[in-house]
């Protein structure tokens, strides 16, 4: 009888584990794309009403990566993590997520929204055609400056990607995007 009860015991646990992974699953079929796009809609919106200099960005990119909240944690060691989508004339085509670590002196936690404009066919195709494109040296910023005021210059409109950072909230000074892996994802 012990036998039959570790049976029905194994066999309950994996009939639980595979309901688990069930429902788990990849995202197919699940709201998570709806849920992003509001999501992705409600930060653009916010960006281009709080710095309206970011439409010029908008109007001469080919591609835009929005990260709507983006989290990062760090005891020591940190890291961030945030899921959005890629708008193609406005439209989302495709999503992706955005993980970075880090190490060093830091404690705290904040959140972020994150936006990349891809001025160029180039960079656009590059990050496209990427198993996982970790933004580096080819960034250039748009940042705040004068309190709330978001500067977009000539050397950002001129650059391949440039990074947008907004929207901070919590304990914890400085986001970036450098050493952030971008990965498409099916939500």
């Amino acid at each position: 009888m012990t036998t039959i009860t570790r049976r029905a015991a194994l066999s309950g646990m994996l009939a639980a584990t595979a309901g688990l992974a069930a429902g788990c699953g990849n995202g197919v079929g699940s709201p998570g794309a709806s849920v992003i796009d509001a999501r992705v809609a409600s930060t653009m919106n916010f960006l281009y009403s709080n710095y309206p200099a970011t439409t010029q960005l908008r109007d001469k990119s080919t591609g835009i990566l929005v990260m709507p909240v983006m989290t990062k944690a760090a005891l020591g060691a940190g890291g961030s993590f945030g899921r959005g989508s890629l708008l193609v004339n406005g439209q989302p085509i495709d999503y992706y997520s955005a993980a970075q670590a880090s190490l060093g002196f830091q404690l705290g936690a904040q959140q972020y929204a994150q936006v990349l404009f891809f001025m160029t066919n180039d960079a656009l195709f590059r990050f496209r055609s990427s198993p996982g494109w970790e933004a580096g040296g080819d960034i250039e910023y748009a940042l705040n400056d004068q309190g709330a005021n978001l500067s977009a210059t000539t050397t950002t409109s001129t650059s391949p990607v440039v990074g947008v950072i907004f929207g901070q909230a919590g304990l914890m000074a400085g986001a970036s995007i450098e050493g952030t892996k971008y990965t498409r994802i099916i939500p």
